[in-house]
C-alpha cells in the first residue's frame, strides 16, 4: 500500500528539498507515493546477482571464501601446583618476586620472611 510523502519546510536539509517541499505544499507539483513493500521485494531481487543462482556462482562463493591456511586444532591442558609444603620453595618465590627495580619501597626483608616462617605455622 503506498504510503504519501508528507513535506516538512523544517526538516529539508537543502535547497532543494526545500524548493521541492514548498512546490509540493503549494499544489504546484503532486507528493510523490512510496510502496515499501514493493521497494522491498525489488530490493531482495537486486541483491543476488543471476551468477549467484547457479552452480558455478556457488562454487565461486565457496572458492572466494575457503580458508587459505589450516587451522590448528586445540588441545586442551590442565596445569596443577602440586604442594610441597617444603617453606624453602616458598623462600625462593618470594625472592623472585621481591626482585624489582625500586627495593626501597618495601620493608620486608627475607630475615622477616623467615622469622615469620619461624614463629607461624599452617593452618591445619
Amino acid at each position: 500500500m503506498p504510503d504519501e510523502v508528507k513535506p516538512n519546510l523544517a526538516e529539508a536539509s537543502t535547497q532543494d528539498a526545500q524548493l521541492a517541499a514548498e512546490n509540493i505544499l503549494s499544489g504546484e507539483e503532486k507528493a510523490p507515493a512510496v510502496d515499501m513493500d514493493a521497494d522491498y521485494k525489488a530490493a531482495q531481487q537486486y541483491s543476488v546477482s543471476d551468477v549467484d543462482r547457479t552452480a558455478e556462482g556457488k562454487a565461486a562463493a565457496e572458492a572466494a571464501t575457503a580458508p587459505k591456511f589450516e587451522v590448528s586444532k586445540q588441545e586442551e591442558t590442565k596445569t596443577q601446583a602440586q604442594p610441597t609444603g617444603n617453606p624453602d620453595d616458598y623462600m625462593n618465590m618470594a625472592k623472585d618476586v621481591g626482585n624489582f627495580a625500586n627495593k626501597d619501597a618495601t620493608n620486608v626483608t627475607d630475615e622477616l620472611v623467615e622469622e615469620a616462617l619461624k614463629k607461624g605455622q599452617p593452618g591445619k
